[in-house]
């Protein structure tokens, strides 16, 4: 019994069938199909853009080999550092080609738990598990200053510029229930500048917008107000039933952000003098903070002065909440593991994430709409 041979098409003539996938004509369209069979028709889709990011959603990958424990945007907005539990740092472009430029291997003994990036000079201030505060100048990718600052894991630090002095001031907050300011610089002295007592582990620090107030969570669930000048904690910001597991002051220096590790993210109105007697502005719900007890890292958008704030979650997706109405704009997916640490871009509406999957991801929002 033979196989029976194909039948030859009408008229002996070959058939070329068009492509049906049509190529992309401009950067700016997105192929999408919901089969992987070619012969399937995708559909052509065209995305606005909003930033000058090369694409919609950008993978920053490959640096490092543990979970990311923060990342940040320069003041100008060009460049991105992270630190990881690999005791390394980081550095990468913004903008196309989204380089990492960079690699800051060994700055600490053990984990890196956050950075800031100098105010006013090329200098990358980071702390550590290892008890110390490091100061890293960018030029050169050296270590030039080191202070053994605290007797426990130091878990956030903060810097401003000291008014009218034209001095950088960094404060830290640590495990051994202190919170302690130096003073910033690749020069200086090895004593902090003043050093008050918390009782219990400091988890975030920040500093008020004149830069008089330290802003201080800690493992006793409340925010302790500490006035610089004279040198004692005036009040105190209540509303966690949980530990705060960091602090972000908005552009205009009048709210500050605190998620929890209840899963529960307080702005509480930090005025001099607030209609609320509480100070609780908003309490926003719906980035879980999981079991991990991971010290998630919240944000303000910086581009609309503040209308949005963003903070990351154990679901592995980033929530960005309206401020005002208190309701979710966004969950944005992305990652493998736990959010730890997100972002705004200083000028633009683009988000800087950092995860336990050891990537980070830059990705473009809508701008928000101005009354």
């Amino acid at each position: 019994m033979s196989k029976r041979g194909a039948s030859p098409p009408p008229g002996g003539a070959l058939i070329k069938r068009a492509r049906s996938s049509p190529e992309p004509t401009a950067t700016n369209q997105i192929a999408i199909s919901s089969s992987n069979d070619e012969r399937q028709q995708a559909l052509i889709r065209t995305v606005k853009r909003t930033s000058s990011l090369e694409a919609p959603i950008i993978s920053l990958s490959g640096a490092h080999g543990a979970e990311i424990f923060s990342c940040r945007f320069d003041p100008t907005g060009q460049n991105v550092a992270a630190c990881s539990a690999d005791r390394s740092v980081s550095l990468w472009r913004t903008y196309a080609p989204n380089s990492n430029y960079g690699l800051l291997a060994n700055l600490h003994k053990v984990p890196i738990l956050d950075l800031q990036w100098s105010l006013c000079s090329p200098l990358l201030y980071t702390v550590s598990a290892d008890h110390s505060l490091n100061v890293s100048d960018l030029t050169t990718g050296q270590r030039v200053r080191r202070l053994r600052a605290h007797r426990g894991i130091i878990n956030s630090l903060d810097r401003t510029m000291a008014g009218g002095a034209g001095v950088e001031l960094i404060v830290t907050g640590s495990d051994d229930g202190t919170v302690r300011v130096w003073e910033g610089g690749d020069e200086g002295p090895k004593a902090p500048v003043s050093v008050f007592e918390i009782g219990c582990p400091v988890t975030a620090v920040c500093w008020s917008a004149d830069g008089q107030n330290i802003y201080a969570g800690a493992l006793d669930n409340e925010i302790h107000v500490l006035d610089l000048r004279k040198n004692e904690q005036v009040y105190s910001l209540m509303g966690h039933t949980d530990t705060p597991t960091s602090l972000s002051l908005s552009p205009n220096g009048n709210y500050l952000l605190s998620p929890s590790l209840s899963s529960q993210t307080i702005i509480h109105d930090v005025r001099p003098f607030s209609p609320s007697p509480a100070r609780v502005h908003r309490v926003l719900m719906g980035a879980p903070a999981g079991f991990e007890n991971t010290l998630l890292r919240g944000a303000w958008s910086k581009d609309d002065d503040g209308r949005r704030v963003a903070v990351g979650g154990a679901d592995r997706t980033v929530c960005i909440w309206d401020v005002e109405s208190a309701k979710v704009l966004y969950k944005l997916p992305g990652h493998k593991g736990t959010v730890t640490a997100v972002d705004f871009h200083p000028k633009e509406p683009i988000i800087l994430t950092g995860s336990k999957d050891a990537t980070m991801l830059l990705g473009e929002i809508e701008p928000s709409i101005t009354v």
